[in-house]
């Protein structure tokens, strides 16, 4: 099955972990604001998504084949992109572009991270210039180079979670609040977080990430 990548309208990827997955010929679904950047930078998307508000009437004209018009309001661009993306089956979907610019949109998109893994059996994975967002919903384990920073965030209260492999363990860590178990680091190769269930959000920095 494919994997697929989604460009949102948020900061362009200059790190070159995102920008070789934009460049790695996957099929590119793109939110209407983000087109004009990606087109000028040389890489033609698969499909364009969006109410259309934001994209040049000329960009409009000439990928006319390419654009598929929502106009619903009742979800943002990036969750249409990815219902668009559902309909290709794809065993992996890549989201880049979805942070930046404004705190609100940023906070808004990882959020759905969860939404999108528990409502699909699709693996999820949102590519920021600093790192990556994996969202989980029971025990995983990670690969992450020795030194790689990692923050883990519970969107639920009362989640109870055991963890191998951080400098810092999780096992005492009362989720009430979002920045309880941030700026941690992996002291293995890999580490692995154990819990029954819940919306969980793991971020690993790119100063090692494989």
């Amino acid at each position: 099955m494919d994997e697929i990548v989604i460009l949102a309208n948020g900061d362009f990827p200059s790190h070159p972990v995102p920008l070789e997955i934009l460049n790695s010929g996957r099929r590119i679904v793109c939110c209407d604001g983000a087109a004009e950047r990606l087109i000028a930078a040389g890489i033609i998307p698969s499909a364009i998504i969006g109410d259309m508000d934001s994209l040049d009437s000329n960009i409009q004209d000439s990928y006319s084949e390419r654009i598929i018009k929502v106009t619903c309001q009742e979800t943002n661009d990036l969750t249409k992109a990815f219902n668009y993306s559902l309909t290709f089956q794809p065993s992996r979907i890549f989201i880049l572009g979805a942070t930046g610019f404004r705190e609100d949109h940023t906070l808004g998109n990882i959020s759905l991270l969860s939404e999108y893994r528990r409502s699909s059996a699709v693996e999820v994975e949102m590519f920021t210039n600093n790192g990556k967002f994996i969202p989980i919903s029971g025990t995983h384990t990670f690969h992450a180079t020795k030194g790689s920073s990692v923050s883990v965030f519970s969107l639920d209260n009362g989640i109870s979670i055991h963890s191998t492999g951080l400098q810092y363990p999780l096992d005492e860590v009362v989720f009430d609040s979002w920045w309880k178990a941030t700026l941690n680091v992996s002291v293995k190769d890999h580490f692995t977080l154990r819990f029954k269930s819940g919306r969980v959000i793991v971020f690993i920095g790119y100063n090692s990430v494989k």
